[in-house]
């Protein structure tokens, strides 16, 4: 890689607001904010609003709606029948 180009990449802790959920992973993102992780290391935190603790797609409470494809909902609109 070029020297001088890249951004700092460093260890962070990632926070679901939501659960409470905690991940350790590398960013180039960085806080004033610190956490201790289990490894006893201090590392900042950032915290985000959905991780695969509370997204829907990953957690199995995602709706889907039943409109059916294009043609479908064209039949259904202009009264074709199916």
């Amino acid at each position: 890689m070029k020297e001088g180009i890249h951004p700092k990449n460093h260890k962070v802790i990632f926070q679901d607001v939501n659960s409470g959920y905690r991940f350790l992973s590398t960013s180039t993102k960085t806080s004033n904010e610190t956490a201790e992780w289990e490894d006893g290391n201090t590392y900042p935190i950032i915290k985000v609003e959905v991780s695969s603790d509370t997204h829907p797609f990953y957690t199995g409470r995602q709706k889907f709606n039943e409109k059916g494809g294009r043609v479908e909902q064209f039949k259904k609109r202009y009264n074709m029948g199916k």
